[in-house]
């Protein structure tokens, strides 16, 4: 291996930096931070209530909660793996390639680690704003009223950790905004639709339910719903474990991926 690529597929040299590119782009947020919480609360809502209400009279309980409950448990999940992965994909290649931050950044005393760093942990950041939205939404409809609930804040975060770094992994593959289509449909569907978030992945085959339990939502998805019903989610470290590692692989090809584009 040459030095270029030594350097392209190093680990993550890291240093406090990384702080105040966060911030700016927390900052910069909340400029928009109305509309954004809005759009946050607005779609869950409606889904939760013409799906809950509407097929959920027709087929009662699911899984031991209403079906009301049930899809607002998937869609906490599903709501920070979309957030996350729109933060990762869309709004960074704004930033790196159409506005140029980046560029500006790292002429300054800031390594292009830190920044992707920044970015990362902003994609989880805007994952758990999004999940407390909702979060906050199923209990004003009468769902989750205990403390084990708020636990989900936290698996939030980790959602939008690996998908943000996901979405990073795209944004440093894209030529263009069109680019992200491709990860909408061919991985974000298909983790929404077989992962559990709308009905049970036992009733899916045999076979696709053993694919559907390699996605990562489905994980974030099996500790959530035992929280919403007050109870310890089974195999709970397994299922974290699988979240850090997507997160943290992405994350390292995102990371490597992008210094090799930005750093020629």
């Amino acid at each position: 291996m040459n030095a270029a690529a030594t350097k392209i597929w190093a680990p993550p040299a890291l240093s406090a930096r990384f702080v105040p590119v966060w911030r700016r782009n927390l900052l910069v947020w909340k400029k928009l931070a109305v509309a954004s919480i809005l759009g946050n609360i607005a779609d869950p809502l409606l889904y939760m209530l013409a799906l809950g209400y509407g097929i959920g009279s027709l087929v009662g309980e699911v899984g031991g909660m209403s079906y009301v409950a049930f899809i607002g448990t998937g869609m906490v999940c599903q709501s920070a793996m979309f957030t996350a992965s729109f933060e990762g994909m869309y709004s960074a290649f704004s930033r790196m390639h159409m506005q140029r931050t980046w560029e500006g950044i790292i002429n300054a005393p800031v390594s292009l680690d830190d920044v992707m760093m920044a970015e990362w942990l902003w994609t989880g950041t805007k994952a758990v704003m999004s999940t407390t939205a909702i979060l906050v939404v199923i209990m004003l409809l009468g769902y989750g009223h205990t403390w084990l609930a708020l636990w989900i804040l936290p698996l939030g975060f980790l959602v939008g950790l690996t998908f943000g770094a996901a979405g990073l992994v795209m944004n440093a593959l894209a030529p263009n905004y069109d680019f992200f289509t491709y990860f909408f449909t061919l991985v974000l569907t298909p983790m929404l639709l077989f992962s559990g978030v709308y009905f049970p992945v036992e009733q899916m085959p045999a076979w696709l339910a053993t694919i559907a339990g390699f996605l990562p939502l489905k994980h974030a998805i099996d500790i959530a719903r035992p929280l919403m019903l007050s109870r310890i989610p089974e195999n709970i470290l397994m299922h974290v474990a699988v979240l850090l590692f997507y997160a943290t692989v992405a994350y390292y090809a995102a990371l490597a991926l992008t210094r090799r584009r930005l750093l020629k």
